[in-house]
């Protein structure tokens, strides 16, 4: 049986965790493995160093625009090419995270948690663009209240 009087307080559950692990995984990139030595990271692999810039600008922007709910649809969007291709890098290490250079199934089930994302839309307590930026929101999902 679905029960949309639970809707919004999923999308907002499924909101503030890929935040959270957006942010989290941005700050690291940051703060522990210094812009540098990502950029680095990201040429050693085969990808051009400046695509270093804009993941961490996309993890620490992503992180905090989807845990507040600003545009959580587009946002949740805007971050697949981010986890597609950390999908694409890990294919060749096998299935599980845990495997030599990371597996693919962390990344691959992060992209499926971004597509339920957009299709849910912000959820509960959530900010509304509509009353920060005068835009119409389209962000709630069915059965969520103002």
């Amino acid at each position: 049986m679905n029960d949309s009087r639970n809707a919004a307080y999923a999308a907002l559950l499924l909101r503030l965790a890929l935040g959270t692990l957006f942010l989290a995984h941005g700050l690291m990139k940051v703060f522990v493995f210094t812009v540098p030595g990502t950029v680095q990271y990201f040429q050693s692999i085969g990808y051009p160093g400046f695509f270093a810039y804009l993941v961490i600008l996309g993890e620490v922007g992503g992180g905090l625009a989807l845990i507040s709910g600003l545009w959580t649809r587009i946002i949740a969007l805007a971050l697949l090419p981010i986890m597609i291709g950390a999908t694409l890098q890990h294919l060749g290490n096998g299935w599980v995270f845990s495997s030599q250079g990371g597996g693919w199934e962390f990344p691959a089930f992060w992209t499926a948690t971004l597509l339920v994302q957009a299709l849910l839309g912000a959820g509960a307590f959530a900010l509304d663009p509509a009353a920060v930026f005068g835009a119409s929101s389209t962000d709630r999902p069915v059965g969520a209240t103002r």
